[in-house]
């Protein structure tokens, strides 16, 4: 079988940064993770077992002295104890399983290390995604160059816009080629001329290193929730930002907040950290209303909200990009991560609407029992986690629908 992951580095940097901070804060700390597929889609007979063969591959992945020495350049803030753990990493298959049922319906299960398993996540994303097109028969429908072509129009019209803009599309791309190719036609489209927009990089650390741009990221929903699930919701953002500060000294400052939703964050959000981190990441709910919170909470702490950075990243295209630079210039730094609208556009072809979400901690491995966990939404309907689980976490934080 063709191997779908052939780089160690292709993933996303916040599975790199988290793992770093996961060992120097929750190093005995174990985890669960489970995949969903939001749309129910029924995947061909015999995908289970092509998924766990791809996985069995990754067995023989090894980070290289070139994505080392790329990381060690372009992430300064990632403390250097951290790539010999890395060039000791090895994957195992024993953290996975998967199986389909009579309907074609996937389950997808991770248990181990936090440390170890964190690494599994975005790259199994990835090959479910390519793997199922190669299944299906679409492969052939993948058009490179129209898709070349109009990535470098998407990039114009956001690069004319103004807008700060990165690719965010690992987990979802319809192949590796197909991210490959977003990403220089970005770089292409951002080199041809000068404009006021700027394409800043990608999350995917090896697209970053072929192609000599900046690796952009910091941590995802899991961090926050795996703590919730540890040490209970009302304070994992506090534990959350004073653990990534132990770790980086306030490098990587952009924090995602909606893990548990806006209100519990605020209550979490003192003026240390607000002046400690750069910025903040809206990932949910409605752009401009989550703007306007942002920026009130800024101000209430006597800080102006024009000096700090909002990343947007809520499934977001070139049309919703411009059209929220408009008007968030006006209160903040905005930023763009767009993810698979970038890496899995194409004529005819359905992109997956799948996640893996962590879904139960516990402390370290001495813990006889696993506390589960979730992560809330501003978006209704995207709550994810067994629905007992969540409404326990919503009556623990007083949630208002």
């Amino acid at each position: 079988m063709e191997r779908i992951i052939s780089h160690f580095t292709d993933d996303d940097l916040y599975k790199f940064t988290m793992c770093c901070a996961v060992i120097d804060n929750f190093p005995r700390a174990r985890v669960r993770y489970s995949f969903t597929d939001r749309d129910g889609t029924r995947y061909p007979a015999g995908f289970a077992e092509a998924l766990l063969e791809q996985i069995a591959l990754l067995e023989t992945l090894v980070i290289t002295d070139e994505e080392i020495a790329f990381m060690k350049r372009s992430c300064p803030y990632i403390p250097h104890w951290f790539y010999n753990y890395l060039k000791g990493y090895r994957f195992n298959r024993r953290w996975v399983t998967a199986s389909q049922d009579e309907e074609g319906h996937l389950t997808v299960d991770f248990e181990g290390s936090w440390a170890d398993t964190i690494l599994l996540e975005v790259k199994v994303l990835a090959i479910i995604s390519e793997l199922y097109y190669r299944m299906t028969g679409q492969t052939g429908r993948l058009d490179y160059g129209d898709f070349y072509r109009r990535s470098r129009l998407k990039a114009r019209r956001l690069l004319e816009a103004g807008c700060l803009f990165s690719d965010f599309g690992t987990r979802r791309r319809a192949s590796f080629e197909a991210e490959d190719t977003a990403v220089r036609a970005l770089k292409d489209e951002a080199a041809a001329d000068s404009h006021t927009g700027r394409f800043v990089g990608t999350s995917n650390v090896y697209l970053a290193m072929k192609y000599g741009l900046t690796p952009i990221g910091t941590m995802a929903h899991e961090f926050v929730s795996a703590i919730g699930g540890m040490y209970g919701p009302q304070m994992a953002n506090h534990i959350a930002m004073n653990s990534w500060r132990q770790t980086f000294r306030g490098a990587l400052g952009t924090y995602l907040y909606d893990t548990f939703g806006w209100e519990i964050f605020s209550l979490n959000f003192s003026e240390d950290f607000a002046n400690l981190f750069k910025g903040l990441r809206i990932d949910s709910g409605d752009n401009r209303e989550q703007l306007q919170k942002i920026v009130d909470k800024y101000r209430s702490l006597g800080i102006d909200p024009r000096t700090k950075q909002v990343i947007f990243s809520n499934a977001l295209d070139t049309d919703r990009a411009i059209e929220i630079q408009r008007y968030a210039r006006e209160w903040c730094q905005p930023s763009f991560g767009i993810g698979t609208h970038f890496t899995n556009d194409f004529e005819g072809i359905r992109p997956l609407n799948i996640v893996i979400k962590l879904t139960a901690a516990r402390i370290t491995e001495a813990w006889p029992f696993y506390n589960d966990t979730c992560k809330l939404s501003e978006d209704d309907g995207k709550h994810t986690g067994k629905p007992e689980v969540i409404a326990r976490f919503q009556a623990a934080l007083n949630w208002k629908a």
